[in-house]
């Protein structure tokens, strides 16, 4: 196993990039935001560093306007705080994304993961190649989670944290710490809140080092 060169893209948290070198890979995380956590990060641009030698790219991109919560605006033709109508940043996010993907920019890069919440990738790109939820990965947590994969294989689950039992409607169904017995999540609207639900959960993230990565100290 050599040392593997990873570049995350469109993340801070540094969740992932941090699992990748604890098992002895260089990798670094790039956003237009500073890295919340010390680690090797370009803060800037993506494209400024997809032309390097990369093993594996893992990209997070924003999911803002790719959100089938959201697509009601624009049907409703909503304009935006910029003065430009929500379909434009629609487009713009689309594009960013598939970029990823399956885009010129980053056909070099022999792996690929693509990670985004079940939205509008799905059917207007692709349908993604797993969905899956951060309880199957350890994490008291439910979040539906696509992944577009190039060369790697799907996450094997690596261990199901068992939600608490609720009855809700006449039926006893599962529920986890970031939701509400009614299944919503627990988040209200604040300034933190699109962060905190962007972050990739640590089992999973764990989980792509160990099976896309494996160790090599």
């Amino acid at each position: 196993m050599r040392n593997l060169s990873v570049l995350v893209a469109c993340e801070k948290s540094g969740v992932v990039r941090d699992a990748f070198i604890a098992r002895g890979h260089h990798a670094m995380s790039c956003d237009i935001e500073p890295t919340e956590a010390p680690g090797p990060h370009y803060q800037g641009d993506v494209r400024d560093v997809l032309c390097a030698p990369w093993d594996i790219l893992i990209a997070h991109p924003e999911c803002t306007y790719l959100s089938g919560s959201g697509w009601h605006w624009v049907t409703r033709g909503r304009i935006e705080a910029d003065g430009r109508p929500r379909i434009e940043h629609v487009k713009e996010a689309l594009a960013f994304a598939r970029m990823f993907i399956d885009g010129p920019e980053t056909a070099h890069i022999p792996k690929r993961a693509v990670e985004n919440p079940v939205g509008r990738l799905s059917t207007l790109v692709r349908k993604p190649d797993q969905i899956i939820q951060p309880y199957d990965f350890g994490d008291d947590a439910s979040k539906a989670t696509c992944l577009w994969l190039h060369g790697l294989r799907p996450l094997v689950l690596t261990g199901r944290f068992p939600g608490r039992r609720v009855m809700w409607k006449g039926k006893e169904v599962e529920r986890w710490s970031n939701q509400t017995d009614s299944g919503q999540n627990v988040l209200g609207p604040s300034t933190d809140r699109q962060r905190e639900r962007s972050k990739t959960y640590a089992g999973i993230g764990a989980a792509m080092a160990d099976q896309w990565g494996g160790s090599i100290i």
